[in-house]
């Protein structure tokens, strides 16, 4: 029995550092390492203590094979890492010595262009100069064209003027002349033309009172036909009746233009006749009128007499 444990205890020994090894390993390095898988044979016969000896100087080796695998693998990570870095350090100095010379190009156009910006500047406020004495030269010589014209136009102006006053004074006792003889004509036209119209005028008011005189027969022999016309009518809507006879009355008739009644009153007569003539004339409600304006102007206010007729 003794014989068996004390291979056992190695081969324990050995798994638990390999366990260890495994495990710090595993730890140190970022990735998760391969796991190596060993395996121990269990002794079965007298044979077992060597070959338990055999298969832990195997399994060292291969735990020792792959720890230095596992420490190239990470080196080489190591140095892949720091040649990446120094790759983006590269391009990171080539990027800033880039920026560098954009900003030096930059920095350098920037001063050309103020530098041409100078010049410009320079050339406008010369020619503006340039311009300036320019504008003064013809300003100068402007004003002494003016002033020269102006005293042209002044001895032009006095010599119209004393020729206008001559002319002035020509005209004058000319048109004093012509208006001393025009005022005489005129006179006589007028005393002529005064004679003709008072002629004119007694003419025309004789014949105007013959029109009047005409015309107002006229008139009146109208008024008297649409005054015997209206009492026609009246008679004709008028209700008889025997107590009437040998009675009048006097009645006042306004009419519309169309001969319509606007009003009706009695001025005086028998009551009953009267208030028959009243009804009458409301009966008959339009009255005959002339379209002639004079006629009408004389019937629209009537008065006449009612005699009932038998």
């Amino acid at each position: 029995m003794q014989q068996f444990k004390t291979p056992l205890l190695i081969s324990a020994g050995l798994h638990v550092l390999m366990i260890a090894i495994l495990v710090g390993v595993t730890y140190l390095r970022p990735s998760t390492p391969e796991v190596m898988t060993v395996t121990l044979n269990t002794p079965s016969n007298e044979d077992t203590p060597q070959k338990a000896v055999d298969a832990v100087a195997v399994d060292q080796k291969q735990v020792e094979k792959r720890i230095d695998e596992l420490r190239k693998q990470e080196e080489d990570k190591k140095r892949a890492e720091q040649q990446r870095i120094r790759e983006l350090e590269k391009r990171a100095e080539q990027a800033k010595r880039k920026r560098q010379e954009e900003a030096n190009r930059i920095k350098k156009l920037e001063q050309e262009r103020k530098a041409k910006e100078e010049e410009r500047k320079k050339a406008e406020a010369e020619a503006k100069r340039a311009r300036e004495i320019e504008r003064k030269e013809r300003d100068k010589a402007k004003k002494a064209q003016l002033e020269k014209e102006k005293a042209e136009k002044a001895a032009k102006a006095a010599a119209e003027k004393r020729r206008k006053e001559e002319e002035a004074a020509r005209k004058a006792e000319e048109e004093r002349k012509r208006k001393e003889a025009e005022a005489k004509r005129k006179a006589e036209e007028a005393r002529q033309k005064a004679l003709a119209e008072q002629l004119l005028q007694e003419q025309l008011a004789a014949e105007q009172a013959v029109r009047a005189k005409a015309r107002r027969q006229q008139v009146l022999s109208e008024v008297d036909k649409y005054r015997a016309l209206i009492g026609q009518r009246i008679q004709q809507n008028l209700l008889l009746d025997e107590s009437f006879r040998g009675k009048e009355c006097r009645l006042n008739i306004k009419l519309a233009f169309n001969g319509l009644v606007t009003s009706v009153n009695s001025l005086g007569g028998d009551r009953q006749v009267c208030e028959a003539a009243v009804r009458a004339v409301r009966r008959a409600d339009t009255l005959p009128v002339s379209k002639d304006r004079d006629v009408f102007e004389e019937l629209k206010n009537i008065n006449l007499t009612v005699k009932p007729e038998f």
